[in-house]
């Protein structure tokens, strides 16, 4: 549910603040993780304050969550993770640098700084909007690679079959365009198995949902597009549907009648 915003601000609060920017944005890592620190302290005991002041306080929040230090990196990480379940909705005005930030880590060769932007990722699953995430992760694939563009498709799978249901206008705008970036001739043949396996699980989790509305959208892009869907990714489904002996070639033309 979240914390209500407010913007009445006592001469307290002020300080408060000051103070906490302060600290966030010192220079020595020691003082940027007691900065940190104080922000969860915040969080549990003065969640209206945060939540008031949410966007000019990740103004300098998200710079801890990319900072070069891996101790102040994976703290910030850590006590993000521990934010969202108090402050919930409250997040959802910096949730494009949030996501931002967090799925840059999940690159992180560092065990504790994936481990930690894993939680982030799992914690907003849960107490965030899925719509909104849904959506914002969408975006951002276009920009991901390795672990991090893994990861997210196969987040967006689980996303995808939770906010159909109630939302099913909001896949077909940010889910398709991303599976159909992804069947292009120039994007998946030159990615790895692991990428087409995860591509594959979202294009099955979409059929799950929308059943034949899926293949017409799908016949309705480019032949190079439609083609690999057919081919890559919803081959076994679809010859048990149509028949054994019928090619994807002849399936793309029925498909698109």
């Amino acid at each position: 549910m979240g914390i209500r915003r407010t913007s009445v601000q006592t001469v307290e609060e002020t300080e408060q603040l000051t103070e906490l920017y302060k600290l966030l944005a010192a220079k020595d890592f020691r003082t940027q993780i007691e900065g940190v620190n104080l922000l969860l302290d915040y969080c549990k005991n003065r969640p209206q304050l945060v939540s008031t002041n949410i966007v000019q306080i990740f103004d300098i929040f998200i710079l801890r969550l990319q900072d070069c230090n891996k101790k102040v990196n994976q703290q910030a990480l850590e006590v993000l993770a521990l934010m969202i379940p108090i402050l919930g909705g409250a997040l959802h005005p910096v949730l494009v640098s949030l996501v931002a930030a967090v799925t840059e880590n999940l690159n992180s060769k560092h065990v504790g700084i994936h481990s930690a932007a894993m939680k982030v990722l799992e914690a907003s699953t849960a107490h965030l909007d899925n719509a909104l995430l849904l959506q914002t992760l969408a975006q951002r694939v276009r920009f991901l690679s390795g672990q991090a563009l893994l990861i997210v498709t196969e987040h967006l799978s689980v996303l995808v079959t939770s906010v159909y249901p109630r939302k099913p206008l909001t896949v077909k705008r940010y889910i398709l365009p991303t599976l159909w970036f992804f069947l292009e001739n120039r994007i998946l043949p030159v990615r790895s198995s692991n990428v087409r396996a995860v591509v594959s699980k979202l294009a099955n989790s979409l059929y799950q949902v929308m059943g034949s509305r899926l293949k017409k959208y799908a016949a309705s892009q480019p032949q190079s597009v439609a083609k690999n869907f057919l081919d890559g990714l919803l081959e076994k489904q679809v010859l048990r549907a149509w028949g054994r002996h019928c090619s994807p070639v002849r399936l793309l033309i029925r498909w698109s009648r």
